[in-house]
């Protein structure tokens, strides 16, 4: 049995973005609920989920989660055809669409999503506003991980 880790909201956390901090910058956070099926729910009480390729779409008010990856549970869906790679429907505010939409209609940012977790018996969807990253500046992030890695790797033979 996996330990979940939890989440700094509190929940368990279902699945990482962990390749959208390499590839962007994040500026804002926002947390959204999911419109979601029932045996969506219960692959992600399983762990099946992946938000590798994944992006948020803002089109006509509403915000949509394409290109996440729920894997359907053979003993969950035999009477439902299942679409893995469905876009599902963020729930967000008006308030929080209104930003979203201005912002990423600025050059260079985009909306993509970081996390799935759990906040409760909900499934929540923590997505960011981000601007993409140059190769230079990708080269110095990975330079500043290898450091601190070789700074622990000091402090613990010390």
């Amino acid at each position: 049995m996996t330990k979940k880790k939890k989440s700094p909201n509190g929940g368990s956390t279902i699945a990482l973005n962990k390749k959208a901090r390499f590839d962007y910058q994040i500026e804002d956070r926002y947390e959204a609920g999911l419109a979601l099926l029932g045996w969506e729910v219960k692959s992600l009480r399983a762990g099946k989920a992946q938000l590798r390729d994944s992006y948020v779409l803002l089109k006509d008010g509403e915000a949509w989660l394409v290109g996440a990856h729920i894997s359907p549970l053979q003993t969950a869906c035999t009477h439902v055809v299942a679409d893995p790679e469905r876009s599902r429907k963020l729930l967000l505010k008006k308030r929080e669409l209104a930003r979203l939409f201005a912002h990423t209609e600025q050059k260079g940012y985009t909306c993509i999503a970081m996390a799935l977790y759990w906040k409760g018996s909900k499934v929540k969807c923590e997505i960011a506003l981000a601007k993409g990253k140059q190769l230079h500046d990708k080269r110095a992030t990975e330079k500043e991980r290898d450091w601190n890695r070789q700074k622990r790797r000091i402090m613990a033979n010390s």
